[in-house]
């Protein structure tokens, strides 16, 4: 058998190497974002997973908060430093993408369906996860670069207060994205027989 979303999936790597060297206009990005979050699936088909989509100044501003926040925390200088030259790969970017999980229909769903509750968390978290995916495999096959950072929830107040987000929207990623400017490295694999059974 034959995949093209496999060929998609290889193509699609973490890149630290990020340009602005895009002709691609913001709305084109955000309107394939859109549908690619859209067309994922969630449990009950509760579409918890929202996506904020950042260009220019705003992206920066995404950037700025994490190197202010980690500035107060990361003490040595030498360490900053290098965490400081990390952050710009990230703003050297054409735009940041914020993955967030919708909170209050989890607790709707808690509620409506208390067999389930215990799980609609977890839930909610394989459907970000399969939209992150998603979005970044279509970043790769329009030849964009991207990666998933996590600073939440160090960053959380003030990206909801920088962007006047809901309350009930918990930052869960940041996804840095734009020109390809270095390939990513090789990339490692565990042995087959520690991932994979066959029972027929």
């Amino acid at each position: 058998m034959q995949s093209k979303f496999n060929e998609l999936s290889a193509k699609r790597r973490s890149i630290y190497a990020l340009g602005d060297n895009i002709t691609t206009s913001p709305e084109e990005i955000f309107n394939l974002v859109k549908e690619t979050v859209r067309n994922s699936p969630s449990a009950f088909n509760s579409q918890t997973v929202r996506a904020v989509v950042l260009f220019g100044k705003s992206s920066d501003k995404v950037w700025d908060i994490v190197e202010e926040t980690l500035q107060k925390i990361v003490k040595d200088p030498t360490a900053f430093a290098k965490t400081k030259a990390k952050i710009a790969t990230f703003r050297a970017g054409f735009g940041t993408i914020l993955y967030l999980t919708d909170t209050d229909i989890v607790h709707n769903l808690e509620e409506q369906f208390p067999s389930y509750a215990a799980n609609f968390a977890d839930w909610s978290e394989q459907a970000i996860g399969g939209a992150q995916q998603a979005v970044w495999t279509a970043l790769a096959e329009n030849n964009l670069g991207a990666s998933l950072q996590h600073y939440n929830p160090l960053i959380d107040d003030a990206i909801h207060e920088a962007f006047d987000l809901p309350e009930s929207w918990k930052l869960r990623a940041e996804m840095p994205f734009g020109s390809i400017e270095a390939p990513a490295g090789d990339k490692d694999y565990l042995p087959e027989d520690q991932v994979f059974k066959l029972i027929k």
